[in-house]
């Protein structure tokens, strides 16, 4: 969820790199930088923390200069820091990169330019990119780009600047979205509308593959094989307000369309082309510690808790360990039965929750390896962790969780897979039959998106009732936890969820005539079972 902008034109770059970038601060950022070339080379100031920062040092030290690119930085590859905030540029600084996305063989691209002598100075994967290109530029920095993405894997939006070639900024996307505006002897560059609404309507968006190198009076766009693209420009409509929450209607809806894109982010470089093998290089237990663990203990709050509810499920089945899920506040309290032989994992969305980051210190304390699942980088919960899976949600504005909820279930997916892997709980094809199923929740996830209509018709009936029922087993039950506590954080309407094998304790009494119970049944082992639950409630004339 990083911001990208350039300017290429006849006004100093530095107001429009500004600019742009304050229009990009609802994505969420930790970090920024800008680079602006002019008659005495690149002038590159970055600094951790809010935008303020950055101008704070940019006043007085970037004068003039027509062509630039910023950024601002969301945390993947090394802490916050001036270091590692973008642009970074090679070994001579003759050539800059600003990068949104995750470069998933850059430590191996690294190994390599380090024993050739580069020098680096951050701990990104970005980096790389730009000793990459130092060592293929040859004059041309358009060919060396076309021959740097045949060496890159993962997910990409590039803006580049060459001090050689001041006449140009390169960009490139490779599903990360980048977006050029079009002007009158300038042009533009943003990883999203807002940043360019105030200076053009005019613009076209990047497809995955396509190169664009923008001139003051040009833009060519090309495939990845430097064969020409035509692109339709279309003129933008939204207000500024509207376009930073992306034409939808509030910042919740906004994140979740956005859980696609998420999941793909939080699978990228974890499963093996061929789905056989979980790559968590982030996780560092030895074979012989993971096969130590006697027992696994999930600690988190709310949203996060929930998350944990649905692991349980599958590393009981799938790892074949006793789990238990404890809510954070209550963890220390309790006098848990941890030890070194458990595995602790927590989970916190923000990497700040105070009572997960006591219940962490208190598994430490006892001597317990601990797993953090997390969304942002150099949080608490992240340093004080032994080993963190990180979710590539992106920052999330509105407040309730909704694609940081999801991606949770994604890491502690891989997770509870990498473990059976390492232990041998599951045979290979179901292990490759289940890897290859979670690569599908992306297209998935935009096949229930596709459904808006028919859940919007649905919304309008459920909003007249005071009480909602959600019911289901097993991990359905554990997800519709989860529904009910958004369903009345965000409607205020009371809800609440029950294992539907409960029903007939006492919660039966409650339903009456057209109250709405929610049933999830999508497990085929208790699919009859709940079923059967249906029928009890359908009997009292329940809308189900």
């Amino acid at each position: 969820m990083c911001g990208i902008v350039g300017y290429i034109g006849e006004k100093p770059a530095i107001d429009f790199l500004i600019d742009g970038l304050r229009k990009l601060e609802y994505r969420g950022y930790d970090s920024a930088g800008v680079a602006v070339l002019d008659h005495r080379g690149t002038q590159l100031v970055k600094s951790v923390g809010k935008l303020k920062n950055l101008q704070e040092k940019v006043e007085g030290n970037v004068n003039g200069g027509m062509v630039g690119i910023g950024h601002t930085r969301w945390a993947t590859h090394g802490r916050p820091s001036d270091a590692n905030a973008h642009p970074h540029s090679d070994c001579t600084g003759n050539i800059v990169v600003v990068h949104n996305g995750i470069i998933e063989n850059f430590l191996e691209l690294k190994e390599g330019l380090l024993q050739r002598g580069h020098r680096f100075e951050s701990e990104t994967d970005t980096e790389v990119i730009a000793h990459l290109l130092e060592e293929l530029y040859q004059g041309d920095i358009e060919q060396a780009v076309y021959v740097l993405l045949n060496k890159l894997q993962g997910s990409f939006a590039l803006a580049i600047l060459a001090r050689q070639e001041p006449d140009k900024i390169i960009a490139v996307r490779q599903d990360s979205p980048l977006i050029v505006g079009l002007g009158d002897g300038e042009n533009y560059l943003a990883s999203d509308i807002p940043a360019l609404l105030q200076h053009t309507r005019r613009i076209f968006i990047l497809n995955d593959g396509e190169v664009a190198i923008l001139e003051k009076e040009s833009v060519r766009v090309t495939d990845r094989d430097a064969r020409p693209v035509k692109k339709e420009v279309f003129a933008v409509k939204w207000d500024p307000v509207a376009a930073e929450k992306g034409g939808y209607e509030h910042f919740m809806l906004k994140e979740i369309y956005e859980q696609p894109k998420a999941f793909r982010d939080t699978l990228t470089g974890r499963i093996s082309p061929d789905s056989t093998r979980v790559t968590l290089d982030e996780v560092h237990l030895t074979v012989d510690q993971i096969r130590a663990i006697r027992k696994v203990a999930i600690v988190a709050c709310g949203t996060a808790y929930h998350a944990g509810l649905v692991a349980k499920n599958l590393m009981e089945k799938w790892v074949r360990l006793p789990v238990e899920v404890d809510v954070a506040s209550e963890f220390r309290y309790r006098d848990p039965l941890v030890d070194p032989e458990t595995l602790v994992v927590v989970i916190s969305q923000s990497g700040e929750t105070a009572d997960t980051l006591a219940a962490l210190r208190e598994g430490k304390r006892r001597g317990a390896r601990v797993v953090a699942v997390t969304n942002v980088v150099g949080s608490s919960v992240a340093r004080e962790a032994d080993d963190v899976i990180y979710t590539w949600a992106g920052p999330e504005i509105a407040v309730a969780s909704t694609k940081a909820y999801t991606t949770q279930l994604i890491a502690l997916s891989l997770l509870a897979a990498y473990l059976a892997q390492v232990r041998g709980t599951l045979e290979k094809p179901v292990l490759s039959r289940l890897l290859a199923e979670l690569k599908t929740l992306p297209a998935k996830a935009e096949a229930v998106l596709a459904q808006e209509d028919r859940i919007r018709s649905l919304a309008g009936r459920l909003v007249k009732h005071e009480d909602v029922f959600f019911i289901g087993r097993g991990l359905d039950f554990a997800v519709a936890l989860e529904g009910q506590l958004k369903l009345k954080e965000i409607s205020y309407i009371h809800a609440e969820a029950l294992a539907a094998g409960e029903l007939k304790h006492g919660t039966l009494a409650l339903i009456t005539k057209g109250v709405p119970v929610i049933a999830l049944a999508t497990q085929e082992s208790v699919f009859e079972k709940t079923v059967s639950n249906i029928r009890e409630v359908k009997a009292r004339d329940a809308f189900v």
